[in-house]
């Protein structure tokens, strides 16, 4: 008989005496957004360092390691974490990583046990592991931000939203190619600028930052031509993630489209409306509940503040705030339904077809059962509310290739670009 006791090793945890030496790898989601978060944490005393490695390569490492049936976005983020560790950039015993823990039914709350697992089978079994979570699953002490830096970052976020937005309406439209990439540099700089000296982050601030950007877009010559009008949403790391949807955004752009990214405050809104929905249908403590109120009204204003901004010009269309898409959602699907983006998906659809964006690229990771039912449970039900809806779900896992994929977005483009001349013939 064996008596012997299973292995338990206890995790690394980072601590204040590594924030002088070490490196932070971050897994890169939102380019835009993360060029501003990251130097606001660098102004932390934080070494920050984002982890954008891709191609089979890539892949490999992480199937190496981590069960195949785990959803694709933790099989890519782990084999760059092993890439980074390989690539001779950094020391691999002054390195911390992190990951997010998202505390519900997503399986990305477990994702830091089975990298912390795949780490140690690959030889590093020292390297501390940060969770990026808001309920309290794990705390290092090393991570002590303040809360002019958490401001900063959700006014980063909020800035990141307002760049991508206005950029993708102007670039397929600019007279000179290349001002609005310039002008999002431009921008970038200077509030980078602003944060590095502790500015631009209080709501005066940002809602005057706002309302420049907005001008300054707006005033960037172009030649209004019709495209074909094409938004993406989906499952979180790959809606935003160049690696995880194989630059989606990118060929998009290719295929003479505009292109439409809701917004991630959006999101961030919309899961806590979810926490706010979990405690009335299934109950839970008042005080929590009043936190999360007190949070919701706050995003409110917040989200409001991005919209409001937007809308100031007729050049420029605006993601629909959370509680109307919440009124879109009614009689379709419950919204006590919060798992695999939940009645999110169907509201944005919905939403965006009354917007001019009918052509929709749903994307989902293999191995994620929730985004799965969401999506294709979704899109008939949709189809048939509102007939203009033109959707095509695209999965990404280790064995999808990028041809397989770009040419199923291909033929739905093809019946984009069919109603559109039907469109103008009318006309």
């Amino acid at each position: 008989m064996n008596n012997r006791k299973p292995h338990y090793r206890e995790r690394v945890k980072f601590t204040l005496k590594m924030k002088k030496d070490y490196t932070i790898l971050i897994p890169e989601m939102a380019p835009l957004h993360f060029r501003l978060i990251e130097p606001i944490l660098s102004r932390q005393g934080f070494k920050i360092a984002l982890m954008g490695d891709e191609g089979p390569e890539v892949l490999q490492k992480g199937l190496k390691y981590v069960h195949n049936d785990i959803c694709y976005p933790a099989l890519l983020i782990t084999g760059q974490m092993l890439a980074a560790m390989e690539s001779g950039k950094y020391d691999p015993a002054k390195v911390a990583m992190v990951i997010t823990q998202s505390g519900g039914g997503c399986r990305d709350s477990n994702y830091i046990h089975l990298m912390r697992k795949a780490f140690e089978k690959a030889g590093y079994p020292d390297v501390p592991f940060i969770s990026a979570n808001i309920w309290g699953l794990e705390f290092n002490s090393g991570i002590n931000l303040t809360p002019v830096t958490l401001l900063m970052a959700l006014a980063g976020m909020i800035y990141g939203d307002m760049l991508m937005i206005v950029s993708n309406q102007i670039r397929p439209y600019e007279v000179n190619p290349g001002d609005t990439d310039a002008m999002t540099d431009r921008w970038i700089q200077r509030l980078t600028a602003s944060f590095q000296k502790g500015r631009g982050f209080l709501p005066g601030a940002v809602e005057r930052n706002l309302k420049a950007i907005g001008a300054d877009f707006a005033a960037i010559p172009v030649q209004k031509v019709p495209k074909v009008k094409v938004a993406v949403i989906g499952e979180l790391f790959l809606k935003y993630s160049p690696p995880g949807n194989n630059h989606l955004e990118d060929f998009l752009a290719e295929q003479d489209c505009e292109v439409f990214m809701p917004s991630m405050l959006g999101f961030g809104a919309y899961k806590t409306n979810g926490a706010l929905e979990d405690l009335r249908l299934y109950g839970g403590k008042p005080v929590k509940k009043l936190i999360m109120e007190i949070v919701m009204k706050f995003l409110f204003r917040v989200e409001d503040m991005l919209i409001r901004n937007i809308e100031a010009y007729d050049c420029f269309t605006a993601p629909e705030r959370v509680n109307d898409l919440k009124k879109r959602a009614d009689g379709v699907i419950g919204i006590g339904n919060s798992m695999g983006e939940g009645w999110y998906l169907a509201a944005e659809m919905l939403e965006l077809a009354d917007h001019g964006y009918e052509n929709i690229v749903c994307v989902q990771p293999f191995g994620c059962l929730p985004c799965h039912v969401s999506i294709k449970g979704m899109i008939n039900k949709v189809r048939r509310i509102d007939p203009r809806v033109n959707a095509v779900d695209i999965e990404y896992d280790p064995g999808a290739t990028k041809v397989n994929q770009e040419n199923r977005i291909k033929l739905m483009l093809a019946v984009a670009r069919e109603n559109l001349d039907q469109i103008q013939e009318k006309e």
